[in-house]
């Protein structure tokens, strides 16, 4: 369903290393707006009853099941560039002419 990239694995552990959390996992919350969608990443130890758990390059990502429709054939990547890194969503169920969305902090904001 969703595709983590090595690249945006490596960063996970590295940040789950940092953060002394090296068994948490990312969830992925999506909501639906007007105008594209808000992604919510954050940290978690423990999957919710309703979460559907992937393992994708080493990392565990969680997903509540009603963001699952919203991220099927999503791509989770990292990008790093002089103005702003972060993680980057590519979804083909949203429409962004950006072509994706750029994730820091607590979440991010695709769609204009």
């Amino acid at each position: 369903m969703i595709t983590v990239t090595t690249t945006a694995a490596d960063k996970l552990k590295e940040i789950l290393m940092e953060e002394g959390q090296p068994e948490a996992a990312l969830r992925v919350i999506v909501v639906p707006n007007g105008s594209g969608a808000q992604y919510m990443l954050t940290l978690e130890n423990e999957a919710q009853d309703d979460d559907i758990v992937m393992h994708e390059n080493g990392v565990r990502v969680l997903v509540d099941n009603s963001s699952v429709p919203l991220l099927e054939g999503a791509e989770i990547d990292y990008m790093e560039g002089l103005m702003r890194s972060g993680f980057v969503i590519n979804n083909p169920n949203v429409q962004s002419s950006a072509g994706g969305c750029a994730c820091g902090g607590s979440g991010c904001g695709c769609g204009h």
